[in-house]
């Protein structure tokens, strides 16, 4: 994390966990890897919230590119609203072309077809993750949010951001910081 000259917290690297009181519904028990934040806004892709209605080999014959050497099924992820026709792969650090974002040591983020040509040929990054679209948010915004208690924020790893069990994600993003789910809500309640 890097601050600026009015101490503002920048927040690449890191997750955005959504709070049980999060109103828009796109992004309920939501988890977002932020890939940019600066004076001019942020960036970032939901990490575990997947599409159903395309698989990855319908992607590639999409594009026109012959899959060999894929071994295992990957899943395209829903990353956000914004640009929903746009591919990102948010993938391990190893894996850089020219114009790949080095967000930290170990994650990366490419937007080009030809990430997609090395991971259906068995040549892309170690880990990976294919999203469709992206969250994104204006100048001021995201630090808007997070101060009206939208979201929490938590170091990422590759578990929370790779890892195959999408449906606890969420959980394991707030267990990380300390924090029991059913501890939180947006309702009063009677002891």
């Amino acid at each position: 994390m890097s601050t600026n000259h009015d101490s503002q917290l920048f927040l690449a690297g890191q997750l955005l966990v959504a709070m049980p009181t999060m109103a828009d519904p796109r992004f309920a028990k939501s988890v977002i890897y932020i890939c940019a934040h600066s004076d001019e806004g942020a960036m970032g892709l939901v990490v575990n919230q997947v599409l159903d209605s395309i698989s990855f080999p319908d992607l590639l014959e999409q594009l026109g590119i012959e899959p060999s050497g894929v071994s295992e099924q990957i899943r395209i992820h829903r990353g956000g609203p914004v640009e929903s026709g746009r591919g990102f792969v948010l993938h391990s650090a190893e894996y850089v072309q020219d114009t790949t974002l080095v967000v930290d040591d170990d994650i990366a983020l490419t937007a080009t077809v030809d990430i997609l040509k090395a991971i259906a040929t068995g040549r892309g990054p170690r880990r990976s993750l294919l999203a469709l679209g992206y969250a994104g948010w204006g100048p001021g915004q995201l630090d808007s949010e997070i101060k009206a208690n939208g979201w929490l924020n938590v170091g990422a790893d590759d578990d929370l951001v790779f890892g195959p069990d999408l449906a606890t994600t969420w959980d394991r993003a707030l267990a990380k910081l300390g924090i029991n789910p059913q501890m939180l809500s947006g309702d009063a309640g009677h002891a």
